[in-house]
């Protein structure tokens, strides 16, 4: 079928919609359900159907391509693949991020009997997924009957689109393949109504930060993860063009502003902040913080030396300032956009930042034969970084380590901070490399994470992305020793190259390393980057089970004593 040609049925009817959204890599796993939508997207001449091992990395795959490219999408057959994908689909909701999910369901003539069907629970209510889907998307479309689907189906995406958020539609496998009077025509594009801020509004919040910000004496200004959901990055370098503050972001904002500006001073998270971060920062007489989030992750255990009096808080469509006014309906771009345009510069804190910086040194370099050590390993990956790169970033020590990259104008950062699920990096890789074809993405991954997803390293290969894996083997869940340790934190050593190799099998383009010291890395490094460019590289590099960064160790304590905080009294 050309590009022209209206497929009229149903299955060509999602096809067509998820194209012109530019979502053109669909990741599934099939099941009898689904088989015929799956027909129908493989049919599609711009949509490519990219088949996981499992439906967890499925859903991690399009949450990865929701990053890379605006939206991602996965279909998985009835319940048994759909309570599989949904702790993906709850990591994305919990990061904002728009996933249309579908799921293949029963025979539409099967709804309102007292059958029982396979793949269920055995209860004759079918509605046991769709109650668990309520909870972890913005919008839920059951389609068993074609004389509504197309507006149902219009609905659930143009509501992903518009919340950002993911969204679920069940799609009865009797449907896919019947024609239906409206799906024989092109159907209208998608137009999202614009968000728009009340005037009085805007204009009334940006009166009053003013106020507080022209008599401060050293206000700085940090942004935070929301930015990428209010699409306020542009005006958000606006505002820091304009003001001349500090600029710091949040742990989980890394790669949504440029680390190239010149007031910005790295990452504020507290006690494990950049050097000289949290000074500046929590020394300020005003903060002004943009689309943050404030968990007892990003808080550190909330031991987060912030005053709210002294803050505004920025939020996708309000803004709060101290204890006083908050504004309603103003949208954080407009509102940055204009307060950059009214602000007075004030380069005080940026003055004393540059007064007490010192440059940060460089690890030391390891001896001949001597045991390879994780910041060494990171001092390399540092030098491997272009804007032709995307770095992803594991829940655990690499969360720390990957933060202290100086990221090149153009290179991309991703990591799943407020979910933290482990395993989400071998499918979100899929999924961004998919989705960014531009970029060599570099996957920091640790051998406990990669335990639980390691099966699409397989999907990997066999679209021929060459993604470079640095999988870090430290024998255990280290994030975990540093919170509360225990035996249950020491897993299995796998022989993790030999793995992947096997998973090869001789068959598309894989290259594996397993490297024990600073010559074996600069080698893998250099074959990886030269010779086997166009490879998948898997790099397992074998570290001592104790290294890890500085700030593991007091971000561990912290967030272990405010776990460990006994109940309030009674």
């Amino acid at each position: 079928m050309s590009d022209t040609q209206v497929d009229p049925t149903l299955g060509g009817y999602i096809a067509h919609r998820l194209a012109s959204i530019n979502c053109h890599s669909i990741f599934s796993v099939p099941g009898d359900f689904n088989l015929t939508l799956l027909d129908h997207f493989i049919s599609h001449p711009s949509l490519s159907l990219i088949g996981c091992c499992n439906e967890l990395n499925a859903g991690y795959a399009a949450d990865g391509y929701a990053r890379a490219k605006g939206v991602g999408a996965c279909v998985v057959t009835f319940t048994v693949g759909g309570l599989s994908v949904i702790n993906a689909i709850a990591g994305a909701y919990s990061e904002n991020l728009p996933v249309i999910c579908m799921v293949g369901g029963p025979n539409s003539n099967d709804y309102g009997t007292n059958r029982i069907i396979h793949h269920t629970i055995g209860e004759t209510d079918f509605g046991q997924e769709l109650r668990c889907f309520q909870n972890v998307t913005c919008h839920q479309a059951v389609i068993n009957n074609l004389d509504d689907a197309h507006e149902q189906i219009d609905t659930a995406i143009s509501t992903a689109l518009k919340e950002s958020k993911p969204v679920y539609i069940s799609i009865s496998c009797n449907l896919p393949a019947l024609p239906h009077p409206a799906f024989a025509r092109e159907p209208v594009p998608f137009f999202l109504d614009p968000s728009v801020s009340n005037q009085r509004s805007l204009e009334a919040a940006v009166e009053e930060t003013l106020e507080v910000l022209h008599k401060a004496v050293k206000p700085v200004l940090v942004g935070g993860p929301k930015l990428r959901v209010a699409k306020a990055q542009k005006a958000f370098l606006e505002l820091a063009d304009a003001c001349g503050y500090p600029v710091a972001i949040m742990p989980s904002a890394k790669g949504q502003v440029p680390e190239q500006h010149p007031n910005f001073i790295g990452t504020y998270w507290g006690a494990v902040s950049t050097s000289f971060v949290s000074e500046i920062v929590e020394s300020a007489d005003v903060y002004v913080f943009v689309g943050p989030i404030f968990n007892d992750y990003s808080s550190v255990g909330y031991s987060l030396l912030v005053k709210t009096e002294k803050t505004i808080i920025v939020k996708p469509n309000r803004v709060n300032i101290g204890h006083g006014p908050s504004f309603g309906c103003v949208l954080m771009a407009d509102y940055l956009t204009l307060l950059a345009k009214r602000i007075k510069k004030n380069t005080t804190a940026m003055e004393n930042y540059c007064r007490i910086y010192i440059p940060p040194g460089r690890p030391l370099k390891c001896g001949q034969g001597q045991a390879l050590k994780v910041n060494v390993l990171f001092k390399h990956i540092q030098d491997m970084l272009t804007k032709d790169n995307a770095v992803i970033a594991e829940t655990g020590d690499s969360w720390f380590n990957c933060q202290k990259l100086r990221l090149p104008e153009g290179c991309g950062y991703e990591f799943q901070m407020q979910y933290g699920s482990i395993g989400w990096a071998v499918g979100a890789t899929l999924g961004y490399a998919q989705g960014a074809k531009d970029k060599r993405v570099i996957a920091c991954i640790g051998d406990g994470s990669f335990q639980v997803t390691a099966q699409d390293v397989s999907t990997m290969i066999r679209n021929g992305q060459n993604t470079i894996i640095f999988l870090i083997n430290n024998g255990g869940y280290t994030i975990e020793v540093e919170i509360h340790d225990g035996p249950y934190n020491v897993i299995k050593n796998w022989n993790y190259t030999g793995l992947v190799e096997a998973i090869h099998n001789g068959e598309g383009n894989c290259w594996t390393s397993k490297v024990k010291t600073e010559e074996d890395l600069v080698a893998a490094i250099a074959t990886a980057t030269g010779e086997k460019k166009d490879s998948l590289c898997f790099i397992e590099v074998i570290v001592h089970k104790d290294d890890t960064s500085k700030e593991l160790l007091e971000w561990g304590s912290r967030v272990s004593a405010a776990n460990g905080r006994p109940p309030n009294p009674q």
